[in-house]
Order: C-alpha cells, then structure tokens, then sequence
C-alpha cells in the first residue's frame, strides 16, 4: 500500500479515483475514494461532490480502480 500524500505537497491527478483522508488535530477520518475534478472532489461515479477537502490522499491499489 502507499504512503499518503498531503494535498499540500502534490495534488491527485484530475480525474483519476484516489483513497482519501482528512488527517489533522482531531485525528483521521473521512477515509473514502474519491475523484479529483478541478478544485472539487466527487464520488466515483462523479454523481456527487463531497462538502469537504481531503487533506491527504494516495493513489487506488491496481486493479481496485474504479471509473
């Protein structure tokens, strides 16, 4: 599995599903796959944006990807 990557350092790449996290003084939450589309994140299937910004993310495992 990969190390997670802070949304400050480097962003996921658009368009492509990606775990995510929300990681800071209150611990971690939010873990869940989501879609990068500009400066919102969606739900895979791109239906629905979430109402929050991950604050770290990694890339999906092969062959877990999803469109």
């Amino acid at each position: 599995m990969s190390e997670w990557i802070s949304v400050k350092e480097r962003m996921a790449e658009d368009g492509k599903v990606a775990e995510t996290k929300i990681h800071d003084q209150r611990g971690q939450r939010n873990y869940q796959r989501l879609k990068r589309m500009g400066r919102l994140w969606f739900l895979p299937n791109g239906g629905i944006y979430v109402y929050y910004t991950p604050t770290h993310w990694r890339p999906t495992p092969p062959g877990e990807e999803e469109t």
